[in-house]
């Protein structure tokens, strides 16, 4: 990861200047026909402990949890909460694909969190209902439900503060969307309207459609794996999209839902949820499904536990991760489907009915399991290899969302 924003610090010197010119400026009474050379002097002394703050404020690898009216911002190897940001609404968190930034979806659009330096930029991208986030083959594409807008940006370039424009593809008709796109410039894209979403189509460069397939009813969610084969989820089975073609992979169930899916470039293999009930108010479903995107092939493995729609991660080897309602983590492989570790991490939680309602939430990067519990308002990071609890922290508020700054590949 680039740590070149990371690895400035606040000297013993900065700081001691910094707590001097604190201490000057909150001073009490005392003869205020101080000389022009003194104000000088001060204002200087004020504006170098200004500078040495800022110059501190950048927080390490940031993550950023969500919390009723506004999100939080905490040091991803100490945990240590660096900011509170008020912000009313429900709002929701992703990786804008660098490691300064996180988009922030408000009730006006997707707005732009510098979260190495604590702060809401002035970059948005405006739309009713923003959607889905993916990052991908150096690329961050933008789906806004309410427009059916898709924006493609380069999240390099939020870098420079200001809003990078990119290409841009509006959908036929609005719907709960999502879009990637590829390495060689195609764009995957779903297809349908508010009432009924029915597959996929693909563009090319130049934005000219090259392949559809709407065997898919209910298109919901997107991952990429080895080899860049993407798929969509479908009510029943899954949709591959790979070497300029789609691959129908069928549910073994007549309804067998994969709505929510993580993918991994060391792995060919996808990890979905999966659920069978269409008529449920809220399935908790026991089992999980792994796609084979070589060989077109579907497994179920049972957890012998729930989870929810943000319960499933990735680790650094392709490791296929699910955290489920008994607390804990679970560590599959993702070729055989067999649990290779069970790691307690929270306690005992069933998933609410309201989807915005907090539950633990899984967040990944690199070798950290990051997982939220509500209950507790705590959060704790998890060695993934070694299984051990690395550190946990209590927040003031029981937090809801949960991600951080993820660098593109």
């Amino acid at each position: 990861m680039n740590k070149s924003i990371r690895d400035r610090a606040l000297t013993g010197t900065a700081l001691a200047l910094a707590v001097s010119a604190v201490l000057t400026a909150c001073g009490g009474g005392g003869d205020t026909s101080t000389s022009s050379a003194s104000d000088t002097k001060a204002q200087e002394e004020r504006k170098a402990a200004k500078d040495a703050r800022d110059a501190g404020a950048l927080v390490e690898e940031p993550l950023v949890a969500t919390f009723d009216g506004g999100l939080y911002i905490l040091d991803g190897k100490t945990l240590k909460l660096a900011e509170t940001i008020e912000l009313p609404g429900f709002n929701r968190v992703n990786p804008a694909g660098d490691d300064a930034h996180v988009f922030v979806s408000t009730d006006s659009g997707f707005r732009v969190l510098d979260a190495a330096r604590r702060t809401l930029t002035d970059i948005t991208y405006e739309g009713a209902k923003p959607g889905h986030v993916v990052r991908h083959a150096g690329r961050t594409v933008l789906f806004t439900d309410g427009t059916g807008e898709v924006t493609v940006l380069d999240p390099a370039g939020l870098a420079g503060g200001k809003k990078p424009e990119g290409r841009t593809y509006t959908s036929a008709e609005p719907h709960h969307g999502v879009a990637v796109e590829l390495s060689n410039g195609e764009l995957l894209t779903t297809v349908g309207t508010e009432e009924k979403r029915t597959g996929a189509l693909v563009l090319d460069e130049d934005d000219k459609e090259i392949a559809r397939n709407e065997n898919c009813p209910g298109v919901h969610g997107e991952a990429a794996a080895r080899g860049e084969a993407v798929a969509v989820g479908c009510e029943d089975g899954i949709l591959i999209y790979k070497d300029g073609e789609f691959t129908k992979v069928d549910a073994p169930d007549d309804y067998g839902r994969i709505g929510n899916q993580s993918g991994s470039e060391e792995s060919p293999v996808l990890l979905g949820d999966y659920k069978t009930d269409p008529d449920a108010e809220l399935e908790r479903p026991t089992r999980v499904s792994l796609i084979d995107t070589e060989t077109a092939k579907l497994r179920l493995v049972d957890l012998g536990t729930s989870y929810s729609f943000r319960s499933l991660g990735r680790g650094p080897h392709g490791e296929a991760l699910v955290l489920g309602t008994d607390g804990a983590l679970r560590v599959i492989d993702p070729e055989t489907g067999k649990v290779e570790k069970r790691i307690p991490v929270v306690g005992e939680w069933q998933e609410p009915l309201d989807w915005q309602q907090p539950r633990p939430t899984l967040f990944v990067r690199d070798h950290t399991a990051y997982v939220s519990e509500p209950g507790t308002r705590e959060l704790h990071a998890v060695d993934i290899e070694s299984g051990e609890k690395v550190t946990s922290v209590t927040l003031p508020k029981s937090t809801d969302e949960l991600s951080g700054v993820v660098p593109g590949h």
